[in-house]
């Protein structure tokens, strides 16, 4: 276990909630600008967070009408963020269904260099179809497919990152990939950047327990997460590697106020600003099911949760499905299946990630229960609106873990690698 909570800062354009544009009071165009995001990271610096972290989509999936942004390249936002700050850590999403080994080993060591060792690589495989047909392809690899690239994908990019910094050239002749030479960059400060992985999945959790120095997981319940906590972990111990190498990182959505009525208040607010539409549709999009046409007052469909006849198959993301069902079906066995969709969205409508609604000590206590029984080494946090929901987190929930002995006080380490994987032992270079 870390030696502290690990805490990233999971910056989702102005915040996960749906309504927060309104809710941050700011231009739409901000997400735009360079200036928002380097002053995201210096409030994130400033409770000393661990790590800034970037999702990425290579295609538009929501309105953008109702959610402005999510237009900039990951990398090249690090890179202001870098310039913003010293001591935190750079996280980036790039898929390895649409990128190149090479290219993506030289940006990612690139950054590294530039901001001291700070960057890490958090290596996804990319499902959605629009993805796909952005680039040229009439439908997105199967699972198997993707996955059979990633953990190719994932040992080009190390051993090119090994062969930088022993001054050496890789021969790599595999399925996917034919790569002779070597980076022109030598070690970063750090060696080479993190890896980190965001998988649910039975494959997800494979190339994550084999490869991955942190993971972004998804889980509603204590119980789950240390079910998904112990699987990960198990598969980093088959693959010659210690528990400590991998450090699990449940999402959390924070709704901050200072007491629990306001920040009840606050989520209700957004939730009148979007209408249960809204819910229902991001509740589906998990689901992989259309919910508007059935009525908000009657129980859940539970045919909606049923095991999938070939999962291989599921074009959306497995983990967040089986979290959601996972919790759905808990709450239907738990009322006699009197369980409604009204319900159902307004307690999963965020769609796969676990929501906190509270004061200050309530967000503490949840990090603190996890951590303390084995489902977490820490969270990527979610605010429901930047800049204000990590402003609260940092100047309100830090201090008190921090009393609790739980956070750190200020940086004591100069690199990401120093601080998430002190103890990691080397990835094999499969080349």
């Amino acid at each position: 276990m870390s030696r502290h909570v690990i805490l990233n800062a999971n910056v989702l354009d102005l915040g996960i909630s749906g309504a927060a544009w309104e809710l941050s009071g700011l231009p739409r165009d901000t997400v735009a600008s360079g200036d928002y995001y380097a002053e995201i990271g210096r409030i994130a610096e400033r409770g000393t967070l661990d790590a800034y972290f970037l999702a990425d989509n290579p295609a538009v999936r929501e309105d953008p009408r109702r959610t402005p942004g999510r237009a900039l390249e990951p990398t090249t936002i690090l890179v202001t963020v870098a310039a913003a700050t010293s001591h935190l850590g750079l996280i980036g999403t790039l898929s390895t269904t649409f990128n190149d080994p090479v290219e993506l080993a030289e940006r990612l060591l690139t950054l590294d260099h530039l901001s001291g060792g700070r960057a890490a690589w958090n290596a996804v495989t990319t499902y959605n179809p629009a993805a796909g047909g952005n680039f040229g392809l009439l439908e997105v690899p199967s699972r198997a497919e993707r996955y059979s690239r990633a953990h190719e994908f994932v040992d080009v990019v190390t051993a090119l990152w090994q062969g930088a910094a022993e001054g050496r050239d890789i021969d790599h002749r595999g399925t996917h990939f034919t790569v002779s030479g070597r980076l022109p960059l030598g070690p970063s400060p750090q060696g080479h950047p993190l890896i980190v992985q965001a998988g649910g999945s039975p494959q997800g959790r494979e190339l994550a327990g084999r490869t991955a120095n942190a993971v972004f997981s998804a889980e509603l319940s204590l119980a789950a997460g240390v079910e998904h906590y112990e699987q990960v972990k198990q598969v980093a111990v088959r693959h010659g590697r210690r528990r400590d190498d991998v450090a699990i990182l449940p999402g959390l959505i924070t709704i901050i106020g200072s007491t629990h009525a306001e920040a009840v208040a606050r989520y209700e607010r957004a939730r009148e600003l979007l209408g249960p539409v809204h819910e229902l549709r991001r509740l589906g999009a998990v689901l992989l099911h259309d919910l508007v046409p059935y009525h908000l007052d009657e129980p859940f469909p539970a045919h909606v949760l049923a095991e999938l006849p070939d999962p291989e198959s599921f074009t959306g993301s497995l983990g967040f499905r089986e979290s959601v069902v996972r919790g759905v079906s808990e709450r239907l066995a738990a009322t006699g299946g009197r369980y409604t969709l009204r319900e159902a969205i307004g307690e999963f409508g965020d769609g796969g990630h676990r929501r906190v609604i509270g004061a200050p000590e309530q967000i503490a206590d949840t990090i603190e229960q996890w951590f303390r029984a084995g489902a977490a080494d820490g969270f990527n946090l979610m605010p429901d609106a930047f800049p204000a929901g990590l402003e609260l987190f940092v100047d309100e929930v830090v201090p008190i873990l921090r009393r609790r002995g739980l956070f750190r006080h200020e940086y004591a380490e100069s690199t990401l690698r120093e601080r998430l994987a002190p103890t990691a032992t080397r990835l094999p270079a499969a080349v």
